[in-house]
């Protein structure tokens, strides 16, 4: 028997501050998101790994971060388009609410101001800038950070993971047998989510003594218009996807490691997509046909105490 992971990109505002042209529904509707899935997790019993990205600790701040080495040009929109926009730049109740759930949560993190620790401009420096940073703000509230999530899985400078005294990270999915396949990247996301089971991964030690806990499956991976038409034709189709993981994750050793984003709740049918797969794993766990695990809690077995 396996075990599942669900791990949360918790960013609200700072996954697209960096961008010209936000997608203006899944930032107006991040806050909303974040508390539907919290009441999601309860209603089903459910524990996530919620990566925070670390400003959303801060309870104020002026947007100039002087000290930042990223610059003060990175933090333009927290001091333009966003400075009248709190709910975007701040947590504000939101992570105690996960804190004090009854279901026992992981707070992990998705670094301090999403910089990408894998693209080139990011230096070492600016890498433990931001774990210094993360850690400094979560221990204000109390919370001791252990598992990190790559801000968009953008992988690099593990090194300074270890240097922090993190004990895993999410890494990236295993390629899958359609990633060749013809036609671009929507016909590949409509096999993989139609066809193809999603991948079960086994968790290691990589070279730095971080557990990698790989990614299986983006639970918001295929949206639009394609999704549109398969719903109407044979349901959800990442429903069925993530059942054929669970199930497999039932049959054999390994982890599914599934993961998304609060703000990719943005309509009734993404609440009710989240709702189908917790009832479905919650009834395969409650048979005792699969565990539930945090991020953490598989670097513990794997042999990493945080």
């Amino acid at each position: 028997m396996g075990s599942v992971v669900l791990s949360l990109d918790a960013e609200l505002g700072w996954g697209f501050h960096d961008l010209e042209s936000p997608p203006t529904a899944r930032v107006d509707h991040a806050r909303n998101g974040w508390k539907r899935l919290i009441d999601c997790f309860e209603e089903f019993d459910v524990p996530a790994t919620w990566a925070v990205v670390g400003h959303l600790f801060l309870d104020d701040c002026d947007g100039t971060h002087a000290s930042h080495p990223a610059g003060e040009s990175w933090f333009a929109a927290e001091r333009g388009r966003w400075r009248s926009r709190p709910e975007l730049r701040f947590g504000d109740g939101l992570i105690e609410r996960v804190n004090e759930s009854d279901v026992d949560h992981e707070i992990g993190c998705h670094s301090f101001s999403h910089v990408l620790f894998g693209d080139r401009r990011t230096d070492r420096a600016l890498a433990l800038a931001e774990l210094e940073a993360s850690v400094d703000a979560a221990g204000e509230k109390g919370v001791a950070l252990s598992s990190f999530v790559f801000p968009r899985n953008v992988v690099g400078h593990r090194d300074t993971l270890a240097e922090s005294d993190f004990s895993c990270y999410r890494g990236a999915a295993p390629a899958r047998r359609f990633d060749e396949l013809p036609g671009g990247r929507p016909l590949r996301k409509l096999a993989e989510a139609t066809i193809d089971a999603p991948p079960l991964v086994s968790p290691y030690r990589d070279e730095f003594g971080l557990v990698n806990v790989p990614a299986s499956l983006y639970l918001f991976g295929f949206e639009g218009a394609a999704r549109s038409v398969a719903e109407s034709a044979r349901g959800d189709p990442v429903v069925a996807a993530a059942k054929r993981g669970i199930d497999a994750a039932a049959r054999r050793e390994g982890v599914f490691h599934l993961w998304l984003h609060p703000n990719n709740l943005v309509a009734s049918r993404d609440t009710r997509r989240m709702r189908a797969v917790l009832a479905y794993l919650a009834r395969k766990r409650d048979a005792g046909g699969v565990s539930i695990e945090t991020m953490c809690e598989v670097a513990e077995r794997v042999g990493i105490t945080p």
